[in-house]
């Protein structure tokens, strides 16, 4: 009898000490903020960089800044080094949060993609695919065409990503496959959780007057978000804090309890990448004092 009494007692206080541990994860993880400088992602520091900085050199940079993750965009000129720039960061402890891919309507008939879907399953690397569709045939589409079109496209793309346990994540930049409401209908028909949106503030100055509206729509299916100082009506790239909407933004993000990863970006290429990611982080720390984020402000 005491035996079983005792038994008892332990499950009771195990399911107390569980229930007392998921409670207080639920509360760290409330108070946590997307704005934390590691959950930070540099983001267009590759072509863009004045110094033209090799993979190895790049990591540097971002280890004296502290910035522990790299969103890498690239141009034709660094498919060569690749698998380096893989290996470099793991090696600096950064990690490969997205691997940008700018391709057609049948991505398995585009060498690069299938490049850069090999190498990723192959390294076991599990990361973002930050996609950009071509316009130029959906042109001539209905828009129900267009949904299917670009359904099928990324479809191909997230089944070869979950092979690695990769996501792939539809980039704004402009045009029909650039608007939010239009990508959330094309993640509807590809039906597939691994399947969201990257968000952009500096291809986004169009959506500034219906930004909460449009931030909600789009929240359950958010991977990432890249910052920008914001102006109406530009310039198209500006540091954080050296806008006039910019604030009231990130602090609607804030608000919204989103807790996915924050881009800050170079996208300057007359400037040193570095000059540029830290104008970036003192910009957004300004901006973080003045909201009255302190949880993000100790990280810094």
């Amino acid at each position: 009898m005491k035996r079983i009494l005792s038994i008892a007692i332990l499950i009771t206080l195990l399911i107390v000490t569980r229930s007392y541990v998921s409670e207080a994860d639920q509360e760290t993880k409330a108070m946590y903020s997307p704005f934390a400088k590691d959950n930070l992602v540099a983001w267009c520091i590759v072509p863009f960089d004045a110094k033209k900085r090799n993979p190895e050199e790049r990591a540097q940079m971002l280890n004296r800044l502290g910035i522990t993750r790299l969103a890498y965009d690239w141009r034709a000129n660094d498919i060569p080094f690749f698998e380096e720039e893989i290996d470099v960061l793991a090696k600096h402890n950064i990690k490969l949060e997205a691997f940008w891919l700018s391709t057609s309507l049948t991505p398995d008939q585009d060498e690069n993609a299938q490049l850069i879907l090999n190498l990723l399953e192959r390294k076991k690397v599990k990361t973002q695919i930050w996609v950009m569709l071509d316009e130029s045939p959906l042109n001539k589409m209905t828009d129900p065409e267009r949904v299917e079109a670009c359904a099928k496209a990324i479809r191909s793309l997230a089944l070869s990503a979950q092979k690695f346990g990769g996501s792939v994540g539809l980039y704004n930049h402009g045009g029909w496959f650039g608007e939010p409401e239009n990508q959330i209908q094309i993640i509807k028909k590809v039906n597939l959780p691994n399947v969201g949106i990257v968000y952009n503030f500096h291809h986004g100055h169009e959506h500034i007057s219906r930004f909460p509206e449009l931030f909600k729509e789009m929240q359950p299916y958010l991977m990432a978000v890249n910052l920008n100082g914001m102006r109406a009506d530009g310039p198209k790239i500006l540091p954080v804090g050296d806008g006039d909407s910019e604030q009231e933004m990130i602090k609607f993000i804030l608000d919204s309890g989103y807790r996915g990863p924050i881009g800050i970006l170079d996208h300057r290429s007359e400037l040193d990448a570095e000059e540029s990611l830290q104008k970036n982080l003192d910009g957004l720390q300004k901006v973080l004092k003045e909201i009255g984020d302190q949880e993000a402000l100790r990280t810094f």
